[in-house]
Parts: C-alpha cells; sequence; structure tokens
C-alpha cells in the first residue's frame, strides 16, 4: 500500500512539473491583456508576391472550370 502512495506523490510531482509551463502561459496570457508575447505583426494582410501568385492561379482555374 506504502508503493501505491509514493508512485501517487511522484505522478504528482511529475505533473506538476510538466505542466507548469502552460500554466505560465496562461499566467503572462492574462497580465498582458491578451498579448502573450507582446505585439506581433499580424498575418495575412501584408502583400506578398506568393500570395498574389496564388491568387491568380486560383482565379485562372475558376475562370477555365466556368467556361466548361
Amino acid at each position: 500500500m506504502g508503493g501505491v502512495v509514493v508512485l501517487f506523490i511522484v505522478m504528482l510531482v511529475m505533473a506538476a512539473v510538466v505542466f507548469a509551463p502552460l500554466g505560465y502561459f496562461i499566467y503572462q496570457f492574462q497580465q498582458n491583456h491578451a498579448t502573450p508575447f507582446g505585439e506581433t505583426e499580424v498575418h495575412g494582410d501584408s502583400p506578398s508576391v506568393i500570395n498574389d501568385f496564388a491568387e491568380s492561379v486560383i482565379h485562372f482555374v475558376q475562370r477555365q472550370c466556368a467556361k466548361k
């Protein structure tokens, strides 16, 4: 019976160590008013040659499918 208690305590300590980074992340998220890493760049709003090319390919395929 003593082995089960020791195993329970060891597993409890391991869980606390494993989930500590998650708790810290949640703490920082709450402290910075929902900005855990400060000001970050918004993705998807900046112009990109690859995004423009992908959009032109999508529109080309849509036009080709609409003709058939």
